[in-house]
């Protein structure tokens, strides 16, 4: 488990309906799902063009006493454009117009537009369309035959994606389906999982999926294309953890795997928190994927599959974790192979080590690679059969943000680049139906910045945050309490209230990290439960205990009697 190199210590829309133009009875084409509003088409329907989006117009009137005149292609009579099509139309007077546009005049919301030849037909030359209702109007001068003669096509271009609000559902009962319910702007239509929904009248929508659907993808699309998408969990809350932890290596020693197994059979524990990979860039088992095992990665201590089925059958479910961004294997080979831009770098461009780490440890979390690197461990151990990943180290070097560089990273701040690559992770997820959490420091609540993990938006991108709230590693005085290290219920409750509130109207579940070694204080079974108290008292019955040498004192916890 990570710790902290010391004391955790510091300073303590609008609805569309209100923007469209009125429509005419033309039926309206459109660039993203089929309308559901049909109108009978009128006559003067107008003709639409190949290739840049083309919307047939509605002209009004005549334009000669002798014969129809030119029709107006490329943009049509109540149209509703989204940005992008709005930036491509493309809008001609048809063949038949008077050359050069004799006798002709164009204004689009009363400024002149210029008519310029283009093979047989007249290119209105139109500006860049902004948002809102236009007026095009193609009218005759004095000059005659076209003196009498007018069309006039009103459109409208709409940028704003749809509003989309899906509320979380309400699960009773993980056998049965989940219903799925929601609100969307009155014009866009709904789909749930790709199968179009109804709306009322308010724009309220409801839908049915399977019972165990991981994710439900939810999507509003408007009459301009204009799309909103939201991801909504329908397994519900995380059912409750209580979990201990066991490295790689020490899956393999049979005394160490025995004990945590023998508190799984005697139904204390209920799952096993099992390395992935760990910190010092190594992964567990024999991985296939191909960055893990060109750096030499893939380590093979534990036969993943066996493992698994061995947890299983014992009575537990399986949590595993990946030590993301402090990387050594990860960190020397990119430097090795000049791809310094995967490295958490200094000013002068050297690897960032922050005078506890090692030269070369903390991977840069704004890289592509290094994101999609453990992306891709998380996909192939929910493949493997994993049934939660948890990652740590989700996070920043801690030390001076001045005396970092994070290669890439754009306009983002690190706490929105770390927020990124965990709701990226879930969409890669998506497929599995697996659990996702995110270890954090205990610190992370009230001072989101010191290692870039915002409590406030990883609550809305996981299925559990898991704070380190080990009593040994606060600073006297956190938190009003004198001596953490001596003071477990205290330290450990006031801590996670803080975690309780920021993840308060979520399905997010907080799932602490929990103290089962000696740091400073001797630690026994009574400590331990004192903890595990502290988090009940904050309605958390879930927590993981960590010790390094996955030795834990079973007579600290009692017999798991809720599920």
């Amino acid at each position: 488990m990570e710790t902290a190199p010391g004391p955790q210590s510091g300073p303590a829309p609008h609805a569309h309906g209100t923007k469209d133009v009125e429509m005419s009875r033309t039926r309206i084409p459109r660039s993203g799902p089929s309308s559901r509003l049909r109108r009978p088409a009128r006559r003067g329907a107008l003709i639409a063009t190949t290739g840049a989006l083309a919307l047939a117009g509605v002209g009004v009137g005549a334009w000669t006493f002798l014969a129809p005149g030119p029709d107006i292609e490329g943009v049509s009579d109540g149209a509703v454009l989204s940005g992008r099509a709005a930036a491509q139309v493309s809008a001609y007077l048809a063949a038949g117009a008077p050359p050069g546009g004799k006798g002709l005049h164009a204004t689009l919301d009363g400024a002149a537009v210029p008519l310029t030849a283009d093979g047989a037909r007249l290119k209105l030359a139109l500006p860049q369309l902004k948002e809102g209702p236009h007026t095009l109007v193609v009218a005759g001068d004095s000059s005659l035959p076209f003196a009498s003669h007018r069309k006039v096509v009103g459109f409208s271009v709409d940028t704003t994606p749809p509003e989309l609000k899906v509320a979380a559902p309400e699960i009773k009962n993980a056998s049965a389906p989940v219903t799925i319910t929601g609100n969307a702007s009155t014009d866009a239509e709904v789909s749930v999982n790709g199968k179009k929904v109804p709306l009322d009248k308010a724009g309220a929508f409801k839908a049915t999926v399977p019972k165990g659907t991981p994710l439900v993808t939810v999507t509003a699309v408007d009459r301009a294309g204009n799309t909103t998408t939201k991801d909504v969990s329908a397994r519900g809350r995380r059912p409750m953890i209580r979990a201990a932890h066991i490295t790689a290596i020490g899956w393999g020693d049979d005394t160490l795997r025995g004990g945590v197994l023998a508190l799984v059979r005697s139904g204390k524990l209920n799952a096993v928190e099992l390395d992935v990979k760990d910190e010092d860039g190594e992964v567990g088992y024999a991985s296939q994927v191909p960055l893990a095992r060109r750096i030499g990665a893939a380590k093979g201590y534990y036969d993943a599959r066996k493992a698994i089925d061995e947890i299983h059958a014992a009575g537990a479910q399986v949590i595993g974790r990946i030590v993301a961004f402090r990387d050594p294997k990860l960190a020397a080979a990119a430097w090795k192979a000049g791809e310094q831009d995967q490295l958490v770098l200094t000013p002068s461009g050297q690897p960032y080590d922050g005078g506890h780490y090692g030269a070369l440890s903390f991977t840069n979390f704004a890289n592509p690679a290094v994101r999609k690197y453990n992306q891709d461990l998380a996909v192939e151990a929910a493949r493997l059969g994993f049934d939660d990943i948890l990652y740590d180290y989700v996070r920043r070097p801690d030390g001076p943000l001045s005396q970092m560089r994070f290669p890439g990273i754009g306009t983002a701040t690190p706490e929105q680049s770390i927020a990124s690559f965990v709701a990226d992770t879930r969409t890669a997820l998506r497929p599995h139906a697996k659990y996702l959490g995110v270890s954090v420091f205990g610190i992370a609540a009230t001072r989101p910045t010191e290692i870039a993990q915002d409590i406030g938006a990883l609550v809305k991108v996981t299925d559990y945050i898991a704070p380190m709230v080990y009593p040994s590693h606060w600073a006297p005085g956190e938190y009003g309490v004198a001596q953490p290290d001596t003071s477990p219920y205290a330290i450990v409750q006031r801590s996670l209230a803080d975690f309780a509130r920021l993840a308060k109207g979520t399905q997010t579940e907080i799932v602490p990290w929990l103290q089962d070694f000696s740091m400073g204080s001797s630690y026994g079974p009574a400590e331990v439960a004192a903890q595990i108290k502290a988090a009940e008292a904050n309605k958390m019955e879930s927590f993981i205990l960590w010790n390094a040498g996955a030795r834990y004192q079973g007579a600290a916890l009692q017999q798991i009697t809720a599920h």
